[in-house]
């Protein structure tokens, strides 16, 4: 039996600390067990609609506290990404707050004259006129960016178009693939292992998705969990040609692991 010492924690927040705005069970307990034995630990979101400031707020409307220097979104990993590629450069961006605040952080200007880069994130009102814009401006040579993959998102009355799909037809009208920087680019968990230090070798990914969270986590060298709390299902871990180091029912199962830091494989 081989122990494998986890000193620094990923986790995903939507299915696997939350389920909409309730805490799933253990959740709180295992974030305060991180915070009291000094783990290093980052929540991962691929929405880009929010700052890390909204997402702390909701996570302790749900009874998590989760510092918002903790939080690390796609919109976060797509700033930290274009200011290391083109320091100081321009941006068309189709987004909310949670973007646009990362990208001004990160010294950029937002300019339809000529930007380095379109940068295609979340809105919940997609207009057509700044999708028009941002297909002139990619065929006038922008580069063509979107901060995550993920085709449809959740709402209260059901499912809405996400980036991926609004990327779809970016592409569609420009022949121009975006360079998706969310996960499953393993790109995010590498500039937030960054962010707080950590090796991948002793990191650890805790995901709800096999086809995002735990994919990233296995192409970027990560110990990975699966837990059964969210979208995949423990009779679809078969389907994939990779598979996670570890699968749980949730999180609360992972308790003791944070606390010793070690665990069994």
């Amino acid at each position: 039996m081989t122990v494998t010492k986890i000193e620094t924690w990923l986790t995903d927040m939507d299915g696997v600390l939350v389920h909409e705005n309730t805490a799933l069970p253990g959740a709180a307990e295992f974030i305060d067990t991180l915070k009291s034995n000094n783990r290093r630990f980052l929540v991962l979101t691929n929405n880009p609609i929010y700052t890390p400031r909204d997402l702390a707020a909701r996570l302790e409307r749900s009874g998590i506290d989760v510092p918002e220097e903790n939080i690390w979104t796609s919109a976060l990993a797509t700033a930290d990404f274009v200011s290391r590629t083109i320091p100081k450069g321009s941006a068309y961006v189709i987004g909310e707050a949670g973007l646009t605040t990362a990208l001004h952080e990160a010294g950029y200007v937002l300019s339809d004259s000529k930007p380095d880069y379109v940068i295609l994130g979340e809105t919940r009102t997609y207009s057509f006129e700044a999708i028009t814009t941002a297909i002139r401006l990619i065929l006038g040579g922008a580069r063509f960016l979107c901060t995550n993959p993920d085709p449809t998102g959740p709402s209260e009355l059901g499912v809405l178009p996400a980036a991926g799909s609004v990327a779809a037809l970016v592409t569609k009208a420009t022949g121009r693939e975006p360079y998706f920087v969310g996960k499953p680019n393993p790109i995010m968990f590498r500039t937030a292992l960054n962010r707080v230090g950590g090796h991948s070798e002793t990191t650890a990914m805790i995901g709800d998705r096999m086809a995002t969270d735990v994919m990233a986590g296995v192409e970027a060298g990560l110990n990975t969990f699966l837990v059964l709390s969210g979208i995949t299902q423990r009779n679809e871990v078969e389907t994939f040609p990779f598979r996670p180091d570890w699968v749980v029912d949730g999180i609360k199962d992972l308790i003791p692991v944070a606390q010793t830091g070690e665990v069994e494989l």
